[in-house]
């Protein structure tokens, strides 16, 4: 079993990769009210669950935001994650395809509020470059 340390430390490097940021925003927003939600979002959710190695970390991604769109109330965590797919090496058609999958499963109110949902992160990424 890993050292906690060690999961942590898996956890933030995913996180940064997918984020973008050196620290964090979903830890270091955490850190004043909540920092051991930080700690087990980075330990477990990115350094344990995130970082297995059965599936590439790009279609971990391409599932998530699947999932996330599917619940419909998780629009922050849904935009962070279309961000994450696309730092992971997915791109932009594949999002929107992995999106308009969910139609048949989700309905089409959480497709079509998902696909605004990208439209807004490629429109900032646009805006950056």
């Amino acid at each position: 079993m890993d050292h906690p340390n060690e999961r942590h430390e898996r956890g933030l490097k995913t996180l940064q990769h997918l984020s973008g940021e050196a620290e964090p925003t979903v830890v270091t927003s955490l850190a004043d009210i909540a920092p051991e939600l930080g700690r087990f979002i980075a330990e477990f959710a990115y350094g344990d669950v995130l970082t297995r190695p059965e599936l590439h970390l790009r279609d971990r991604e391409l599932v998530t935001i699947g999932a996330l769109a599917a619940l419909g109330n998780a629009d922050p965590q849904l935009r962070f994650h279309i961000n994450g797919a696309l730092n992971a090496g997915c791109t932009r058609v594949e999002v929107i395809e992995a999106l308009v999958q969910i139609a048949v499963y989700a309905g089409f109110p959480a497709a079509i509020n998902a696909v605004e949902a990208a439209r807004e992160v490629f429109a900032a990424r646009d805006a950056a470059s």
